[in-house]
């Protein structure tokens, strides 16, 4: 019976280590396809981010505490996007060519286990059905825009947490993805790809 028992909870923690493992490449896929973009290009339209983006230079000799202490900050972080600056209308195009795959991502069975990932997904689907349903984005009024000021900086704030975990996550069992993304940075104007 202890032998049976003892089989039974190895068998249990390599099943969902094997779960976390096609969660953490679904994440991946995300990133690559879409979140990355996201972030460059709302971070680059946050004027309180400047001081946050020297915090998310992450690095290879990041230790545990670093992504402990960054995560902290983030929690208390409010982000404000210049919403003046966005262009409504590339970002509702680039949202709206990226739905079938942000769909495909929601049909995943795995997203049940990861809470916080399904949050950040229902926050893109709101942003992009809001945007959807706006034939004219050059002139809206002052509360619609704030309205909408809101939608991207759930998004926004949803998509760094994530991104952070997910870079903690690849710091701990995957070093060689982990390089790329720290030479990917969507944080370090600095980051380049060629490693020199």
């Amino acid at each position: 019976l202890l032998v049976t028992l003892i089989l039974h909870q190895l068998l249990e923690s390599r099943d969902r280590r094997m779960k976390l493992e096609k969660l953490n490449m679904v994440i991946g896929t995300f990133f690559s396809a879409m979140g990355t973009d996201l972030i460059a290009y709302f971070s680059d339209h946050d004027p309180q981010m400047k001081d946050l983006k020297r915090d998310l230079r992450i690095s290879e000799s990041w230790k545990e505490a670093d992504f402990i202490r960054v995560h902290a900050a983030l929690s208390e972080y409010r982000c404000a996007v210049s919403i003046g600056e966005i262009d409504l209308v590339a970002l509702k195009n680039f949202l709206a060519g990226k739905e079938d795959f942000l769909v495909r991502l929601l049909e995943n069975p795995l997203l049940i286990e990861h809470e916080s990932f399904t949050e950040l997904l229902q926050g893109i689907f709101h942003l992009n059905d809001e945007l959807k349903h706006r034939n004219d984005l050059s002139s809206l009024p002052a509360n619609d825009t704030r309205h909408l000021s809101g939608d991207i900086c759930r998004a926004y704030h949803l998509l760094i947490i994530e991104w952070l975990e997910y870079m903690h996550y690849q710091k701990k069992y995957y070093p060689y993805l982990f390089s790329l993304a720290v030479r990917t940075n969507p944080f370090d104007e600095q980051a380049s790809v060629i490693i020199g």
